[in-house]
């Protein structure tokens, strides 16, 4: 008897259920790109070194290359097309628009979802290989440019926009900590 090499999955994918074929070989970038006809999401090295097919796997980054489609079933997926609330832009993206942290904007995608990641992943105090004090009590470090650069270090940008990624990274997570803060003063969030 023959094993079956390919299956019926369903992706959970910006708060959309898909189900399509794939063959088991199928990673999640190609299921998204050439399948679900999601190209916001880029094949650079196809090897996971340069960071641009990074996608969100229920909240925390993945690079989409590595990632087996049929291995995603079941968990919440968040491409570049599902971080924007309608028209209205995600923070992480509009800070990159008002820093100019992009310039061909092919990186851009997998730079702005790994950016929303480490903002979460700071703000929950999780430290990283630059972190000088890692001990819980000590709290979430500052999240300085140096703390920015490591955190976003998975991701490559080849036209060198890292100053202005840094920077945009910087804002979105100044203006998360005050939203945050706002909703737990009693504040009403827009």
């Amino acid at each position: 008897m023959a094993l079956s090499t390919s299956s019926v999955i369903t992706l959970n994918i910006n708060g959309e259920k898909r189900t399509l074929p794939v063959d088991h070989r199928t990673t999640l970038l190609d299921a998204l790109r050439e399948q679900l006809d999601l190209t916001g999401t880029k094949k650079g090295c196809d090897h996971g070194q340069c960071g641009a097919c990074t996608v969100l796997l229920d909240g925390r980054r993945a690079v989409s290359c590595l990632q087996l489609a049929v291995a995603a079933e079941g968990r919440e997926i968040t491409t570049i097309e599902g971080v924007a609330d309608g028209e209205r832009l995600h923070p992480v993206q509009q800070a990159f628009l008002d820093f100019d942290g992009y310039q061909c904007g092919y990186c851009t995608p997998g730079q702005i979802c790994s950016a929303i990641a480490v903002i979460e992943e700071h703000a929950a105090g999780w430290p990283s290989a630059v972190t000088a004090d890692i001990r819980p009590e000590a709290g979430a470090p500052a999240l300085t440019a140096e703390e920015i650069r490591e955190r976003m270090s998975g991701n490559l940008c080849r036209c060198g926009a890292y100053v202005s990624i840094v920077q945009a990274v910087a804002q979105a997570a100044e203006a998360e900590a005050r939203r945050t803060a706002g909703a737990a003063d009693g504040e009403l969030t827009a």
